[in-house]
């Protein structure tokens, strides 16, 4: 204890904190915590409510009646949803593994001073960030040139690679890594190849973490590729939100001819709880996957931030 208060005293007054100050600043920073999992919460509890007490109650955290009607009627179709899901993880890990291969390689070419087109290759991944050729061109190149629709590849390739990222790369590379672990692997006889994958990934963990974050983040919550890029006869193609984006809309639309008299089918079938439901399959798996990279996190996107 001795120890521990000597220390306390030998730090500058400017940077001490008062108990009661540090009781308050934890309490600030729980109430933040809770603030942003009572949403998810709520979605939960209303995915599990039933529609007749939404629409008596409104959303509200103690429905007056429970139901499983949204997940029974998703189960049912479970052959669909459970394909649509696997091809969800897959798009997602193939394109975040294929973004962080290309997004880490451009921007640790355009980091070394020695690169004789790093200026003009600048240049090329600067443009796309003020100036883009617009949807049909897109949709045109990736139809007519390369030929991907109906093709996992066309809910991949296109996304794969980002100038944003390129830079926070670049930036992280130039700003972080010492010249002098270079210079060590150059006199050792390593290639640049090697140099980059034993003495630059290492150490480069954060900022790769981040990205693949944010490439995860995109490829997953995906589902306006699948529109552009498939067609209904390759419907074993369909990424997870789409098939649940499409369903949430049948049942609107059924229930749109129900309310005009017009019978389609014979239960009923959920809405708002529906809607909740496909939020919570949606958001779940990739909010459990957010802890394994909390710790690269800020740093990451802080220190590939640091200069330009």
């Amino acid at each position: 204890m001795s120890r521990i208060k000597a220390h306390a005293d030998e730090q500058p007054r400017w940077n001490r904190v008062k108990p009661l100050t540090n009781v308050i600043i934890s309490l600030i920073f729980v109430l933040l915590a809770l603030s942003t999992l009572l949403p998810l919460i709520f979605v939960i509890i209303i995915s599990f409510s039933s529609d007749a007490s939404v629409a008596v109650n409104g959303y509200t955290f103690f429905p007056s009646e429970w139901s499983l009607d949204a997940y029974r009627y998703m189960w049912q179709s479970i052959d669909y949803i459970g394909r649509s899901f696997l091809n969800s993880v897959g798009i997602t890990v193939v394109g975040t593994v294929l973004a962080l291969i290309l997004i880490a390689t451009m921007g640790y070419a355009l980091s070394r001073p020695n690169f004789r087109l790093k200026k003009h290759l600048t240049w090329l991944i600067f443009l796309p960030m003020f100036f883009s050729g617009g949807l049909v061109a897109s949709y045109m190149v990736n139809t007519q040139i390369y030929h991907l629709k109906n093709t996992y590849a066309a809910l991949i390739l296109p996304g794969a690679c980002s100038s944003w990222y390129i830079i926070i790369m670049r930036t992280f590379f130039t700003s972080t890594v010492p010249d002098s672990i270079i210079e060590s692997g150059k006199i050792d006889g390593a290639r640049q190849i090697r140099i980059f994958l034993q003495l630059v990934l290492p150490i480069s963990l954060p900022v790769i973490a981040t990205i693949g974050l944010f490439m995860t983040f995109n490829y997953w919550n995906a589902w306006y590729g699948a529109m552009l890029y498939l067609d209904s006869a390759h419907r074993e193609l369909y990424p997870l939100q789409y098939v649940l984006i499409s369903i949430q809309k049948n049942i609107e639309f059924m229930q749109v001819m129900e309310a005009n008299g017009v019978s389609t089918v014979d239960l009923s079938l959920p809405t708002e709880t529906f809607r909740m439901a496909v939020v919570t399959i949606v958001v779940l798996p990739i909010a459990c996957s957010y802890p394994f990279f909390q710790r690269f996190f800020v740093g990451g996107l802080t220190i590939g931030a640091v200069k330009g």
